[in-house]
Parts: structure tokens; C-alpha cells; sequence
């Protein structure tokens, strides 16, 4: 399964999602920030790849469904309610990160 977990800058958040799952046996991550300044932007191809996106907040779900409505008309987006309050691999985001998605992987 491809996981696409997306922030705003692609900077801390989304970027310590991928690395959870860096050599899993069945499933695949990429991040992607929704600003223009983010270390990779989301783009078309991104959402074309994933089968489940993650989002860290409300914010990212609406400027996703306001750029790539169509992209995103069959893919399940889930909004995981984790503020940027966080620093790249901070063992309280890495357990967050957990909790929150152990329901839909």
C-alpha cells in the first residue's frame, strides 16, 4: 500500500511519517508539504501514487481538495489532528504518528 502523508513544509511532521515506514514489507511512504516553500511540494503525480493519504491537519485537506478535487475523488484522505508542534523524528510525534494510524494500516 502506498501512504502519502502530507504538512505544510515538508519539513518535520510528514517527513518523520515516511521514515516509519522506510523498509516496511508492505507498505510504501512518501511526504510532501502543501506550501509553495516545502522541501517537495505535493503534486498530481503524488496523489496519482498514493492509495491512502494522510494529512496532519484541517488545513491540509482543504487546500488539497481546493488544488486536485478531481485527483482526490476516489482516494480516502484521513486528517490525523497532529499540530506543528514537533521536530523532525521527536519521539512524542513518532508516538502520535503511531496511535493515530494503527486504526487504518
Amino acid at each position: 500500500m502506498n501512504l502519502l502523508f502530507i504538512c505544510s513544509r515538508n519539513q518535520w511532521r510528514s517527513p518523520t511519517a515516511e521514515q516509519l515506514f522506510y523498509r516496511h514489507p508492505t507498505h510504501q511512504a512518501r511526504s510532501a508539504g502543501t506550501s509553495r516553500n516545502a522541501r517537495h511540494t505535493v503534486s498530481a503525480a503524488d496523489i496519482a501514487w498514493a492509495d491512502h493519504i494522510f494529512v496532519m491537519e484541517e488545513k491540509h485537506q482543504a487546500r488539497l481538495k481546493a488544488e486536485f478535487t478531481r485527483a482526490l475523488q476516489y482516494k480516502p484522505l484521513t486528517v490525523l489532528d497532529i499540530p506543528d508542534d514537533y521536530r523532525y523524528m521527536d519521539a512524542e510525534l513518532i508516538e502520535l504518528l503511531q496511535t493515530s494510524l494503527q486504526d487504518y494500516l
